[in-house]
């Protein structure tokens, strides 16, 4: 079962569970690629590193798998939008305080609410991004 297949609000356990295996994969693909650009000096570092970056990004779907469910139960708005933008704005608040930079977690929660908010504005009006091709 997919994040969409269950309806807003419902099933906060699984949304949460299948954002944080999502972010954990790019995570992890986001640590391959920085691993093979910056070198690290041993492969104990290189662990260190990946680890770090994986477990950043798991609990950054976490978050927002958990903030957005609960934000939709709380409000009693499951289908409406601003409860994506405030699970990504937790998620940027999250990732400030990590940073210990107000600037970043600032930056952080105003780029990911957004771009939750629009994501679902675009799954309920039906946008679409790449299709096929207009003969």
């Amino acid at each position: 079962m997919g994040y969409w297949d269950l309806p807003e609000g419902t099933g906060c356990v699984e949304k949460t569970w299948i954002t944080t295996k999502l972010a954990t994969a790019i995570g992890l693909v986001g640590s391959a690629y920085h691993l093979v650009a910056f070198q690290p000096d041993s492969a104990l570092e290189g662990l260190r590193r990946a680890t770090n970056a994986s477990v950043t990004m798991a609990s950054l779907g976490a978050i927002f798998g958990m903030a957005t469910c609960l934000t939709a139960q709380a409000r009693e708005a499951p289908e409406d939008p601003l409860n994506y933008f405030i699970g990504g704005c937790a998620s940027g608040i999250f990732l400030g305080a990590k940073t210990h930079s107000a600037t970043t977690g600032t930056t952080a929660c105003l780029g990911l609410g957004t771009l939750a908010f629009l994501t679902k504005v675009g799954k309920v009006e039906g946008w679409k991004l790449v299709g096929p091709p207009k003969l």
